[in-house]
């Protein structure tokens, strides 16, 4: 199975007419079915996991700030005016989040997944 980026823009709500942001999107789809192979130690996509793999890249996508050269920043949890002093909070963007998602959908690609013996 492959996964498309035109469904991807039309699960973000962009325009399909758009092609600004399809390398990234081809990147976070590329490394959504990454991520599932790996886990499910398969070779190929099962059609049983599309709806599971574009939800997969939807929360990437808008979660690690994918295309932003600065990053994300957590949220200003204070500011102090005299000599301006700005805190953040910790960022929902963490580099951690791409596990945090597998988690998420731990329970649809378990039935996905196959053993593999660890003695080579």
């Amino acid at each position: 199975m492959v996964l498309e980026v035109s469904i991807l823009k039309e699960l973000l709500g962009m325009d399909s007419e758009d092609t600004g942001k399809d390398t990234l999107l081809q990147f976070v789809l590329d490394n959504v079915q990454e991520v599932i192979l790996n886990y499910c130690h398969i070779d190929e996509l099962p059609d049983g996991l599309s709806n599971t793999a574009y939800r997969m890249a939807m929360d990437l996508y808008r979660n690690e700030g994918i295309g932003s050269a600065e990053g994300k920043t957590g949220e200003v949890t204070s500011i102090k005016e005299g000599d301006t002093e700005i805190s953040f909070g910790s960022s929902k963007y963490s580099a951690g989040f791409a596990e945090s998602v597998l988690k998420n959908y731990a329970m649809q690609l378990n039935r996905y997944r196959r053993v593999v013996s660890s003695c080579r």
